[in-house]
């Protein structure tokens, strides 16, 4: 009894003593992100940005801006004011060349010539205020999100930070979610589009690749009411209609990427449950983009 005795008493937590412990106690986030369990997930869609490079023999200064991307501290003024340069800005970019020779649709960057430590000065950033980037390929985003000392949020903890944005049914052009605009909005402009962890735009405006793939295929589409006898009607194309030309199927295996929450002038497809997997990672659209994560870190 002796050592079961001392086995309790060593064995136990603040819990044996009547105290709450907090999920997440002594775990931390940048500024540029929230807590959600065990992961820190960017407030915002990313926007993907070139910086100027830092040639060999430059003050240590220079790299300054990049130690703020990959602290999350960096601000849209920062940015600007360092001539950054915003790429494959939303439903205006082009496709995955916007991202340039050295950042092409395969994600195997290079370094920019006279980078130092080698770079393709390419950074994914969580920022409010300016539309987020699109026209990239899975790949791309990938690369983005590590090169800032990120990685892409996987699909069940986009899943678990989306709780609480309200599944849309109207758009009322200001404060919901986009999901019946013209174009993209503003990352963080919709003041109602926020989860209850307080990320915003996770329904509508740009669809957000994640890190999951599965098998793309010709097996169709439903909505969340009839796959999950959950109320409402966001769109589940799991395993759906890939098209390598409109209305053309392949007809060979191919891996398709996990987006998710529905984009604008999806409507009342678009949600907290929408996912469409018909896109292959080496594809992009001008409303698909993406949101960064990383573990969060022990105080």
């Amino acid at each position: 009894m002796k050592g079961l005795r001392r086995y309790i008493v060593v064995g136990c937590t603040a819990v044996c003593l009547g105290a709450a412990v907090p999920a997440g106690a002594g775990l931390t986030c940048p500024p540029d992100s929230v807590l959600v369990g065990d992961a820190c997930i960017d407030l915002y869609e990313a926007s993907v940005w070139q910086l100027p490079p830092c040639p060999i023999g430059s003050p240590r200064g220079c790299q300054t801006l990049v130690n703020r991307v990959q602290t999350g501290t960096a601000t849209l003024d920062d940015l600007v004011t360092n001539r950054g340069r915003q790429l494959g800005v939303a439903d205006t970019c082009r496709g995955p060349s916007d991202y340039g020779e050295n950042f092409p649709a395969t994600g195997n960057w290079k370094p920019v010539a006279g980078s130092n430590p080698p770079s393709p000065r390419v950074y994914a950033v969580s920022i409010p205020g300016v539309q987020p980037s699109a026209c990239i390929t899975w790949f791309q985003a990938n690369q983005a999100c590590r090169l800032s000392g990120k990685r892409l949020a996987r699909n069940d903890e986009w899943q678990a930070a989306a709780q609480g944005t309200p599944d849309p049914g109207t758009d009322n052009g200001t404060t919901d979610c986009a999901v019946n605009s013209p174009q993209p909005v503003n990352t963080g402009s919709r003041s109602s589009c926020k989860s209850s962890w307080g990320v915003f735009d996770m329904v509508g405006n740009v669809e957000e690749m994640v890190a999951d793939w599965t098998e793309a295929d010709a097996a169709g589409c439903t909505d969340s009411s009839s796959a999950f006898g959950f109320p409402g009607s966001d769109l589940i194309c799991f395993q759906g209609y890939s098209e390598i030309s409109p209305g053309q199927f392949p007809p060979f295996a191919a891996p398709g990427v996990f987006a998710r929450g529905g984009m604008i002038q999806d409507g009342p497809q678009a949600g907290v449950f929408a996912v469409d997997t018909s896109t292959f990672p080496s594809w992009s659209h001008n409303v698909t983009g993406f949101r960064c994560a990383r573990s969060a870190h022990q105080e």
